[in-house]
């Protein structure tokens, strides 16, 4: 009883973060974050359900209070890497500009680390099974690689490319 309590008491915790945050109603069908756009913005998740779409294919379901949604868009500044859309009429609380608010908000910046923590174990749990199904075909070597790059590789800082610049050759006569 007392971890149902604990969970309890950190999900209002964890609310009273939102307190001053807008909500937004988003009915059965519509799309909350579009693949391939940049908002900038965190959806948390009061009521409802919505579906996560990836190039087409739905990878995901959710339902729980407090999930967040737009979290990789904003933390590293891409576009939005899958779609979010309403399975049923839902509520959101809608963070304008994501990154300052995390960083303002320590309980929130735990939550959404701790969701982030248990997506990657999920992913690592599903790659581990693929990689234990299909043993011995060398097909799945990259299975491997990315094993290796999700548990021992600190990413790199991307750079932004410089324009091209065209140098024509000199004319010698």
């Amino acid at each position: 009883m007392d971890s149902a309590c604990a969970s309890i008491r950190k999900m209002a915790q964890l609310l009273e973060e939102f307190r001053d945050v807008p909500i937004q109603n988003v009915a059965a069908g519509e799309i909350v974050i579009e693949q391939g756009t940049n908002t900038g913005r965190l959806f948390i998740l009061i009521e409802g359900e919505v579906e996560i779409v990836k190039d087409g294919e739905m990878v995901a379901v959710s339902k729980q209070p407090g999930d967040i949604f737009g979290d990789i868009s904003a933390l590293l500044n891409i576009p939005h890497t899958s779609s979010v859309r309403a399975v049923r009429d839902s509520r959101f609380h809608v963070v304008m500009e994501a990154r300052p608010f995390l960083e303002r908000n320590p309980v929130v910046c735990v939550h959404l680390c701790e969701l982030l923590a248990r997506r990657l174990v999920s992913v690592t749990e599903y790659l581990v099974n693929i990689k234990h199904q299909f043993a011995g075909h060398d097909h799945l070597g990259m299975v491997d690689q990315v094993l290796d790059s999700l548990l021992h590789r600190t990413p790199r800082k991307r750079i932004a490319s410089r324009s091209a610049t065209v140098h024509l050759p000199e004319i010698t006569d």
